[in-house]
């Protein structure tokens, strides 16, 4: 599966990120193994993302290789120079309705033919150009699979009258504990750690939509990837499969299997949409082994200036040393200023930075503690690291995600969405230096070593992705 690529190409495959980091940095990683396998790529891009891209990146690193091509199509928004993440609802509308005849005029142009479309399974229009051309299609789920079982059953939800919510106030009354005892897949659920889009008094509303439809589409694609291990994720993947019409193909973690790729032009190609600073990690030299608590909430999570004060003095209190990753657009609708009385007590033992090569600080020995949103890339690069974790998760499945990591695995614990400066405080001493933090550290070793095993030759994610390579190239025979 590794080998370079010598003589004919054994398909052409069409790459389709939805448009945000979280799902096009695993989907970059897929297709880097599958040009490895000796398919010619073409990765599809939103011009918004492209832009974005080839900013923090540099023009050169998208046009390294004749076979490994990026291209792009509108998403039907108005054009844009921003450096964030865009708008949720606006782009799930402007994806469902605007974006299906660019990407099949997209197809038809591309000048060797199409032999399969990965598509992200958020990307639910690919499904008609995959219909119209007579390609194969295969679904990408970048989330978890405790986050896939929470949409599965978004219908359930609605059948059985639990969603949509009866009153605006459903959200603070309690009606959010409902246990779920009856759904298959996942253990110890209530309504709180579904993912959030069924946080909704309107049946209409786009976002929930969005989802219903493109889980509705699924049984069209000829096979389904998941980035996860099977030895971590045995049971949800049996239901996954128990439910899905097709193949489940379990090959992650993605950052480790690409870790094996022979060093070539392809391994400056990133997906970085923010320029990554590389000082962090000489920062962490020196440093004593697990004595640095890691802050990064991710692409997308946005709070308020009181929560980033909260966590800032929490961090703080607690004594620690810290790397704190603090985007230009993280503080909602303001810019994101820390008290300078924070800035003087922990000066020395902090370094604050806009973004950062996340994979390699988690493999850093100097990380003791990740606090995260809980996005799945964050969790399964922790798995990897041995890092155990402090959840505060934002929105989409980033709930179920925390809701798993603390009560199925006990690697992780959540802190209150109301974010107070003491619980941070306390949280950290009993993450890096309290019983339980060295109970989970012991847990997330373990399944640190499963996930690295799995990536090893003979390892299940090897194993199952020369498998799905093999059924790729089947499908157009």
């Amino acid at each position: 599966m590794m080998s370079s690529i010598k003589g004919e190409h054994k398909g052409h495959a069409v790459l389709i990120p939805y448009p945000a980091q979280g799902h096009i940095t695993p989907m970059l990683k897929f297709a880097k193994l599958l040009h490895s396998s000796g398919f010619q790529i073409t990765f599809v891009n939103t011009e918004y993302n492209h832009r974005r891209l080839l900013k923090s990146r540099g023009y050169s690193s998208l046009h390294l290789l004749e076979d490994f091509i990026f291209e792009k199509f509108p998403d039907g928004l108005p054009p844009s120079d921003e450096d964030t993440t865009q708008d949720i609802p606006s782009l799930c509308a402007s994806l469902a309705v605007n974006c299906s005849s660019p990407f099949k005029d997209l197809i038809r142009r591309l000048s060797s033919p199409v032999t399969v479309i990965v598509s992200d399974v958020y990307m639910g229009f690919t499904s008609e150009a995959a219909e119209q051309f007579k390609i194969p299609l295969v679904l990408f789920w970048t989330a978890s699979s405790c986050g896939f079982m929470g949409y599965w059953h978004y219908r359930d939800l609605i059948e059985r009258g639990l969603i949509p919510l009866k009153v605006e106030s459903d959200l603070t009354n309690g009606y959010l504990e409902t246990k779920l005892d009856w759904m298959v897949g996942v253990k110890n659920m209530r309504l709180k750690d579904l993912p959030t889009f069924m946080r909704t008094t309107d049946i209409n509303d786009i976002v929930l939509n969005y989802v219903l439809r493109d889980f509705e589409r699924i049984p069209k694609a000829s096979a389904f990837i998941i980035n996860t291990v099977k030895d971590i994720d045995l049971q949800i993947l049996q239901t996954m499969s128990s439910i899905l019409t097709m193949p489940v193909y379990p090959i992650g973690p993605l950052s480790l299997l690409t870790r094996k790729l022979p060093k070539s032009p392809l391994s400056s190609i990133g997906s970085n949409l923010w320029k990554e600073d590389m000082s962090c990690l000489e920062w962490l030299e020196g440093k004593d082994t697990s004595s640095v608590v890691y802050v990064n909430f991710g692409s997308v999570t946005v709070m308020t200036s009181r929560q980033m004060v909260e966590f800032a003095w929490g961090l703080a209190k607690s004594g620690r040393d810290f790397l704190w990753v603090i985007r230009p657009d993280l503080v909602r609708g303001d810019n994101a200023v820390l008290p300078q009385e924070f800035l003087t007590m922990t000066q020395g033992r902090r370094m604050l930075t806009s973004w950062c090569p996340q994979e390699e600080v988690l493999m850093h020995e100097a990380i003791g503690g990740f606090l995260t949103h809980g996005g799945w890339n964050s969790i399964l690069e922790s798995i990897c690291g041995g890092v155990p974790m402090l959840c505060w998760p934002f929105f989409a499945e980033q709930q179920t995600n925390c809701r798993h990591v603390s009560c199925e695995w006990g690697i992780g614990m959540e802190i209150d969405e109301h974010v107070k400066r003491d619980d941070v405080e306390r949280l950290i001493r009993e993450l890096m230096s309290g019983e339980k933090g060295k109970e989970m550290k012991y847990k997330v070793v373990r399944l640190k070593e499963f996930a690295w095993r799995a990536c090893e030759d003979g390892g299940s994610s090897l194993l199952e992705m020369e498998s799905l390579v093999n059924d790729l190239i089947q499908l157009n025979n």
